[in-house]
């Protein structure tokens, strides 16, 4: 059965024919970060898919992972695309290296998720906390509840981890 919700105003939805994202989605409304892990070769798997990307296996099991990581890239947005946006220009995207699988299969590989910059309670960062954040940040995951069967992993600061002094960040 499809999911919905709404995120910031606007409709989301997973079709059910879409069986590896309705259950990656469906453990993020749980507030638990699974990933799918091969069957045969152990490696793990992101964005879910139905075979891996190393050894082609079509079998895999859902795991659980511990969202945490540092931040590999990221970009700033200025002009909002989708209205409901505007409101909190600044506004990161990161693309974040999981502490998991880090240096698999090779050592300049590792698991990377995409999400938006948030604070500790899911809302999008504002300006000074933007600001504050670049690649070697170190963050943790989020959910930002849209239904009672959806959610959305996001990033936040992670206060508990020691941070670089000065995180690279893009000239501006």
């Amino acid at each position: 059965m499809a999911v919905e919700g709404e995120y910031l105003g606007m409709p989301l939805r997973i079709e059910d024919f879409d069986s590896g994202n309705l259950s990656y989605f469906r453990f993020c409304a749980e507030h638990e970060f699974r990933l799918q892990e091969c069957t045969e070769c152990k490696l793990l798997r992101y964005p879910p898919t139905t075979a891996c990307p190393w050894c082609a296996n079509p079998e895999a099991s859902w795991v659980a992972i511990e969202g945490k990581g540092t931040v590999h890239s990221y970009s700033e947005i200025h002009h909002a695309i989708q209205p409901a946006f505007k409101e909190h220009l600044p506004y990161l995207v990161l693309l974040v290296d999981l502490d998991t699988q880090k240096g698999k299969p090779t050592e300049h590989e590792s698991i990377r998720v995409i999400g938006n910059l948030v604070t500790p309670e899911g809302k999008l960062a504002p300006p000074e906390e933007v600001e504050r954040v670049g690649i070697g940040s170190r963050v943790r995951m989020v959910f930002n509840d849209v239904s009672d069967d959806l959610a959305i992993p996001n990033w936040t600061l992670d206060e508990d981890a020691e941070q670089p002094d000065t995180p690279w960040r893009y000239p501006v």
